[in-house]
């Protein structure tokens, strides 16, 4: 039996995840999870062999949380459900160590081969992506503009856009009130930002949260 975890903020996308996913008859969802925080939790508890993530969600991104999966559980295999097919969002995810990388409006004839692939350990990126090109990118280690923000920087980021207090942004990373003080300093000194206001624009730019 392939264990499966579904992530999406939406109820009925994962319903629908959950249908598409339990026709084949070797898949079977052990968890669902709401935001990129909870999936993670749920990767380290349940050990799912593939974790199936949006990119968007609340708290923690598909993108975040797959690095941190990867990070604790390397042997969850990550594929990254998204809306976007900006080539951005596609590298973060090979950064982020994510098996596959389906569009969402490919899902329905993508996501059982991603998750076969995943489960194979082997990579699956949307049809129409040039794979050589993104192979000779890796290969040539080609510059892409790289943020200038550590990952917990970025998941400080986040969260200070989705207007979570201090405390309770040390709650969910599980770090004092201090350090995430110093985490908030760091960023407006790397940026060169003085409040929330330019953190939240930030955040929409950097795809962190959605406008």
């Amino acid at each position: 039996m392939l264990a499966l975890l579904v992530a999406d903020d939406h109820g009925i996308v994962r319903a629908g995840l959950r249908m598409l996913l339990e026709r084949q008859p070797r898949m079977r969802v052990v968890a669902e999870a709401a935001d990129g925080v909870e999936a993670v939790e749920l990767a380290l508890r349940e050990r799912p062999r593939v974790a199936i993530l949006d990119v968007s969600m609340p708290r923690m991104t598909g993108i975040q949380a797959a690095r941190e999966i990867k990070a604790r559980a390397p042997e969850v295999q990550v594929v990254l459900l998204s809306m976007h097919d900006d080539e951005r969002y596609l590298f973060d995810a090979l950064h982020a160590e994510a098996s596959g990388y389906v569009l969402k409006r490919a899902a329905d004839t993508d996501l059982i081969e991603a998750v076969l692939a995943a489960d194979r350990g082997e990579p699956f990126l949307p049809p129409a992506t040039q794979r050589s090109l993104i192979r000779e990118w890796l290969e040539r280690g080609a510059e892409q503009p790289r943020d200038p923000l550590t990952p917990r920087e970025l998941d400080v980021v986040k969260l200070i856009a989705e207007a979570h207090t201090n405390r309770q942004i040390a709650e969910i990373l599980s770090l004092s009130e201090k350090t995430v003080e110093s985490h908030r300093g760091n960023v407006l000194a790397k940026l060169g930002m003085r409040d929330r206001v330019e953190l939240v624009r930030y955040a929409v730019r950097r795809g962190l949260i959605e406008a």
